[in-house]
Parts: C-alpha cells; structure tokens; sequence
C-alpha cells in the first residue's frame, strides 16, 4: 500500500497530509498544521524543518509530494515560501524519500476538477473524498490534497505501465 505525505508550505503555517491508497481509493491517515514560530527567519524555518521531519518520522510515508512555487504578485512573499518549501524539501530528502512537485493548478484539477477551484471547495473535497467527519483546516486540506494529487498520478502511471507492458507482450 503506497502511502504518501502531502506538505503545503508557509510561512505562518505549514499544512501536511497523509494517504494511502487502499481499496482502490485513496484513503486518509492523518493531516494538519505546522505552526511556524519564531522570531526570525532562520528560527522559523528550522521550526518548518524539525516539524516536517517529525511528521515524516510519525507516518514514515514512502513518497512525499509539494506544491510548487507559483509567481506571487509580492516578491517578498514568493521568497518567503520558496524558503518554506527549500526546507520542507529538505527535511523529506533527508529522510530517504523522492520528492515530487504539482503546481496548484494541477492539483485543484484533479481534486476538485477545475484548477482555479477556490480553497473551500478543495476542503469540501477532502472531506466528501477521504470520507472526514468534518472538513480540515484549509492548509491540512491543501496538504491532503497535494497527496491525492499524488497518489492519482502514481495510479495513472502504474495503469499506462501495465497496459504499455501488456501491449508490448502481444505484439511479440
């Protein structure tokens, strides 16, 4: 069972989610938010680092997936979370995992179908898909979602793998 961490960074607060594929679905394990504390740069973005690298070491996921950097109207805030991200990406590569990126766009597409979809309706789809009794925090749901992304992706690949091998051993 592919089980995959989700990270959505920021510099107030960093979500994380975890599913697992099972059942041909995906299927929750846990979510929430990384509280950034401190009072500068460098103490909050350790605090990012020893927080995702504690998460990784809770749920010891086999794949990890971000968000990618998306060109903010501020450039003092497009920094602050590619400085965010830098140490999130980090914290799992150092702990063995491949870390894959999905811009946002993409993974409201394939949450939500539509990839401007807006943050309530990605929460409204955590929550309807990974069958939660109520719905996350928008970060956590970012995070959850980031994971779906994820775990869709793996699944597509695996199914086109299996039909390209199966295609292959029929023309022979």
């Amino acid at each position: 069972m592919l089980k995959v961490l989700g990270i959505d960074p920021g510099s107030r607060f960093t979500g994380y989610g975890v599913v697992e594929w099972g059942g041909g679905k995906p299927r929750y394990v846990a979510s929430g938010c990384i509280r950034v504390t401190g009072e500068t740069l460098a103490e909050r973005l350790r605090c990012i680092y020893l927080g995702v690298t504690q998460v990784v070491s809770m749920y010891a996921p086999d794949e990890a997936a971000i968000e990618q950097v998306f060109m903010a109207r501020n450039a003092d805030s497009a920094l602050k979370l590619g400085q965010a991200r830098g140490v999130a990406i980090l914290a799992m590569a150092e702990q063995g995992l491949q870390v894959a990126e999905y811009s946002a766009k993409k993974v409201k597409q394939s949450v939500v179908g539509k990839g401007n979809a807006e943050k309530w309706q990605v929460q409204h789809m955590m929550q309807a898909m990974l069958d939660l009794q109520a719905k996350p925090q928008a970060d956590a749901a970012d995070a959850l979602a980031i994971a779906v992304c994820h775990l869709h992706t793996q699944q597509s690949l695996m199914r086109i793998g299996s039909v390209s091998s199966s295609r292959r051993g029929r023309m022979r």
